[in-house]
């Protein structure tokens, strides 16, 4: 249909009876085609065109993406003034449906393409984690400790405190807002040269090994394109660490017997060097100890969290369960009067004591009185011994070796120290942790170091293997 030579028939006062009148329902006709019809509770305005391929009459409805398209929204002249557009675009070969869909195709295709390059820019944001946001995403999926499907543990049993600490204090400053995926060999070495620059050489090879653990953590979920450090060794860190070997000797031991008392450690570990020399236990173990593991009775100690994942039972020889037995004459209660949970708590009483404390009391009385370091102990060179510094870890070492001197085999050690078997057949194959050969091997252990212990010139502190049974 085209347009008519009567053109603009209507007035607004047709256009306001029509309205109210609600029995009026056939459209108004303008003339040229342009019509006012009654729908959906509102009236539109439309235009009559004519299909050119069919012949067919098809309406148009006008103003159709604006939601304020309606009628007295869109008054009389602006529906004259559209129809006259509408019928131009007519007169040049342009059909004004196909002109709308091909508008509504585009502005889909616009949208879909704003939502592409947003979804872009969200992924490329995901992937552009920060170092510390990577650290916190490795974390809590390799470093905190968790129980696999098949029964067995991964994880760090400190859920990596230790490893965060250091990120913290070395990493972050220079490198934590810094996108992990921007982030260069260059980046780290330059921070791990401050480290190492500073004397702190392990310290070092510990963040490169932690480093490249978890940029292969990134690696393997696209967080990263690749491993800046694969190609970095300790050799550019640290340097290689030489395997410690220290042991105490026989007589150490009769020394340390007699100069703990007068070394002026709290009680507590003072308990603890002998606990580690009678149990083989990590210092780590030792100190994150909990009461309710320990049982008196049975002459056990549970450990149901380790380095290697493996939960843990050690036999209680009556040398190690004197050792508990003045632990708990040293017992400490929180402000309601209730004991605390650990063995050995720190002084806020809200967890057990940190690895360092103990490992810098037995430091701090093994230097030259000139380089005792303020606030610390003045008995500076009370723990010296004859074969030079040792740690709480060559105490672990020392308590292997006295085992073998006795005669007890390799593989029951082994048990006893909770080593992971090296073999992967062994491992899967054999599983009996022999715990009968382990008791015996911690008793004979226990009664070596009360020897060297009754022959000393002082009295310890360990309490009367009497007392300890009782206990």
């Amino acid at each position: 249909m085209g347009r008519t030579a009567k053109l603009n028939t209507l007035t607004d006062s047709d256009l306001r009876s029509y309205i109210k009148d609600a029995a009026k329902l056939a459209p108004l006709h303008d003339g040229g085609g342009l019509y006012l019809r009654k729908r959906d509770a509102g009236a539109y305005w439309y235009l009559r065109l004519t299909e050119p391929a069919t012949g067919a009459q098809q309406w148009h409805r006008m103003f159709p993406d604006d939601p304020a398209g309606h009628y007295p929204r869109k008054t009389l002249a602006d529906a004259r003034a559209e129809a006259a557009r509408l019928w131009r675009l007519r007169s040049e070969g342009h059909d004004p449906r196909a002109l709308r869909q091909r508008g509504i195709e585009e502005r889909a295709a616009e949208a879909r393409a704003r939502a592409e390059e947003q979804r872009r820019l969200l992924e490329e944001q995901r992937r552009l984690l920060s170092m510390r946001d990577l650290f916190d995403h490795w974390a809590r999926v390799e470093l905190a400790p968790h129980v696999r499907a098949d029964g067995t543990r991964r994880g760090r049993k400190d859920g990596g405190d230790y490893i965060r600490q250091q990120f913290a204090r070395r990493i972050f400053p220079a490198l934590g807002d810094v996108a992990a995926a921007n982030v260069t060999k260059a980046d780290v070495l330059r921070v791990l040269d401050e480290v190492t620059a500073a004397g702190k050489l392990r310290t070092a090879n510990v963040l490169l090994a932690a480093l490249k653990q978890m940029f292969r953590f990134a690696l393997s979920r696209e967080i990263v394109p690749a491993n800046p450090l694969d190609v970095v060794t300790k050799r550019d860190a640290g340097g290689k660490e030489t395997e410690r070997e220290r042991v105490l000797a026989d007589d150490e031991i009769k020394t340390l017997a007699t100069a703990l008392p007068a070394a002026r450690m709290n009680p507590r570990s003072v308990a603890a060097v002998w606990l580690i020399l009678a149990t083989g236990a990590r210092v780590g173990e030792v100190m994150g100890a909990t009461w309710a593991d320990v049982d008196t009775e049975g002459a056990t100690w549970h450990l149901p969290e380790t380095k290697n994942g493996r939960a843990h039972t050690i036999h209680l020889s009556a040398f190690a369960l004197a050792q508990f037995a003045t632990l708990a004459l040293h017992r400490e209660a929180d402000k309601d009067g209730k004991p605390l949970p650990w063995v050995f708590p720190n002084t806020a009483g809200d967890g057990p004591v940190c690895v360092k404390s103990f490992g810098k009391q037995l430091a701090d009385r093994q230097r030259p009185p000139e380089r005792r370091m303020a606030h610390r102990s003045s008995r500076t060179d009370s723990l010296a011994l004859p074969g030079g510094r040792w740690t709480a870890h060559d105490l672990r070492r020392t308590a292997a070796t006295l085992m073998a001197g006795l005669g007890i085999s390799g593989d029951v050690i082994d048990e006893c120290l909770n080593h992971v078997i090296e073999s992967r057949v062994r491992r899967t194959y054999i599983r009996n942790r022999r715990p009968e050969e382990q008791a015996r091997a911690f008793d004979a252990l226990g009664q070596r170091l009360q020897a060297f212990i009754s022959g000393g010139a002082e009295r310890s502190n360990v309490v009367a293997l009497d007392a300890a049974r009782a206990a």
